[in-house]
């Protein structure tokens, strides 16, 4: 049900008699296809993607590298857990290259997100070293584009 997925993921509150034409289904069909993902955790939830700046939100957000020191037996995933835990947490991945998790972590100021990792994220054991990036702006989230205003392209000057 790939193509089912894909609608879900660009627009999950299409009507479902759009989704049950593209699909050459029924409508029960499809809706009895999206309860057994729902079932077997396959969707795992909806969100709906927010245009901060129009939402006037004073939420800081902060991706955060970590390195750790995975635990015997546990691994990466015990300790990625303990972290994912955390309110702040908004999302927790295991990576690839140079550090171990990217975290995304939400504050009601700069203030709150660097005491976050200074009293909650640096006292865990396994934690060796994190660096924080705070987001600017969004441009593009979830696939989906934010209203920006373009620069004008630049007409090339030629002697």
């Amino acid at each position: 049900m790939r193509l089912l997925i894909e609608m879900l993921e660009r627009n999950a509150l299409m009507p479902r008699e759009d989704m049950a034409r593209q699909l050459g289904m029924s409508v029960g069909e499809v809706e009895q296809e999206i309860a057994r993902l729902e079932a077997e955790g396959v969707i795992l939830g909806y969100q709906a993607i927010l245009n901060r700046e129009k939402w006037e939100t004073d939420l800081v957000t902060a991706l955060i590298e970590v390195k750790i020191q995975p635990e015997r037996d546990g691994g990466f995933d015990r300790v990625a857990g303990r972290i994912a835990r955390f309110e702040e947490v908004q999302t927790c991945y295991l990576m690839s290259g140079g550090y171990d998790l990217l975290i995304t972590v939400e504050g009601r100021s700069l203030r709150e997100v660097a005491a976050f990792v200074s009293e909650k994220l640096s006292t865990i054991e396994s934690v060796r070293s994190t660096a924080t990036r705070f987001r600017l702006k969004t441009y593009k989230e979830n696939g989906t584009f934010h209203q920006f205003d373009e620069a004008p392209e630049r007409l090339a000057v030629t002697p």
